[in-house]
């Protein structure tokens, strides 16, 4: 009894590749089989570009909170003074700071000092937010004194102020220059409060990646910031920097501890909570859609295989006819099918990591033929359009569009697989 041979045997590749190899007169084939590549190669495509944005804007977007904000806030609840009015400053600062950096996981706790004035220089003025901190403070921070853009000599810091470069373009100010500085609740003299107005010289100018803290940020040295915001011998808050930002649940506890009573605390994730949500339902709707969009890619193999069986029937019955089995015809036509599904997935991945790597020159050539203004960075905060590739993601991808092809192509391969030899090759 003659051995079968094993499934995909050479000789059923080379009658799968003669059959995708259509001649003239089945053009049809041929068509429908070039449609079917190039749709799964965007829609893979367009999956993994798609994944990759949406994993380098998360990142960038929380790299740059991280980079220039405290990853968790404590304030004091407050007390009410002799006048009536509650007082939330903290009077032992330096006290709490100290407890708190003890708390394991934390790699330091500062104090701050906070208020909104008016800059001024020349006829040119803008409203911005003044953060009290000591300097070694200020040069801890990755996002402000490891600033790619940034300009002027941090070391000058205790001699003058640092702004952000959103501030120093809206009032044309830059590393050098005097500015003004008003705050409404100034000088206490019998007629009332007036206004408290100094000049600081601008050392340093920051770009921490964020439109909104370059437009709106100003430093100044912390003990100039409590006698200009009237809080001598108090702060406003501790700014404390953890080793895990991203995994804070375990060490909120310690930190209201080593903070004391009547303390709170205000995370980064409570402050940007409800963007990240928002994003991450976004991110999840887009990978539906696009997947989707592969579905539809993928179902273009089915209507060529379908036609292909149609214009090869002939074929199918000879085969047949000569011993080939079932089997043997399902894996002919599944290969057909599938070839198509590994060629336009393996194109689309390639063209989708390319994208991801060369999004720079890709978006900068965009902006170019667009005339510019493509990315608003007042509506989107981060100033470019970032792209981190992830092998998952790929994989991911990769998974999916191989997982529809096979699974489409199954179906017509079995319809070509159970054909009748007799009625292939009854009007033959």
């Amino acid at each position: 009894m003659a051995k079968s041979p094993p499934p995909f045997a050479p000789f059923e590749w080379k009658i799968a590749w003669r059959f995708l190899r259509a001649h003239r007169a089945e053009g049809g084939v041929s068509v429908m089989t070039w449609i079917s590549l190039i749709g799964i190669t965007l829609a893979v495509f367009a999956l993994i570009a798609t994944l990759a944005v949406r994993s380098g804007f998360r990142s960038e977007f929380v790299g740059t909170i991280l980079g220039a904000n405290a990853h968790v806030t404590v304030y004091s609840i407050g007390e009410v003074d002799a006048q009536g009015r509650l007082d939330r400053t903290i009077a032992d600062f330096d006290g709490m700071a100290d407890r708190i950096a003890q708390v394991p996981g934390i790699e330091r706790a500062a104090p701050l000092v906070k208020g909104q004035v008016l800059i001024t220089i020349a006829d040119r003025s803008s409203g911005v937010q003044v953060f009290g901190i000591r300097p070694d403070d200020l040069a801890d921070l990755p996002g402000i004194a490891e600033s790619e853009e940034a300009y002027g000599d941090l070391s000058r810091f205790p001699q003058g102020i640092a702004i952000g470069s959103g501030v120093a373009r809206s009032i044309g100010a830059t590393v050098g220059d005097k500015v003004k500085l008003t705050s409404p609740n100034g000088v206490k003299t019998a007629f009332g409060t007036s206004p408290r107005v100094n000049a600081y010289e601008v050392v340093y100018v920051f770009s921490a990646g964020r439109y909104d803290i370059d437009r709106t940020r100003v430093y100044m040295p912390f003990t100039e910031a409590q006698g200009f915001f009237n809080r001598d011998g108090v702060a406003d808050e501790i700014e404390v920097m953890v080793e895990r930002p991203e995994e804070l649940s375990p060490i909120l506890i310690p930190i209201l501890e080593a903070a004391g009573e009547r303390s709170q605390i205000w995370t980064w994730q409570d402050a940007s909570g409800g963007f990240l949500r928002a994003l991450e339902v976004e991110d999840n709707v887009m990978f539906i859609i696009l997947s989707i969009l592969v579905l539809i890619a993928a179902m273009n193999i089915v209507s060529g295989l379908i036609m292909l069986v149609k214009n090869k029937g002939r074929d199918i019955g000879i085969l047949r006819t000569i011993g080939l089995s079932e089997g043997s015809v399902l894996r002919v036509f599944f290969i057909c099918g599938a070839f198509t599904g590994i060629i336009g997935t393996a194109l689309g991945a390639i063209l989708g990591c390319l994208f991801a790597i060369y999004i720079d020159p890709i978006f900068s050539f965009v902006n170019f033929a667009m005339g510019g203004g493509v990315w608003d960075p007042s509506i989107r905060g981060i100033y470019a359009l970032p792209a981190e590739l992830h092998l998952s993601d790929v994989l991911k991808a990769i998974a999916l569009s191989l997982g529809l092809s096979f699974i489409v192509t199954y179906f017509p391969a079995r319809r070509a697989a159970r054909l009748n030899p007799v009625e292939a090759l009854r009007y033959e």
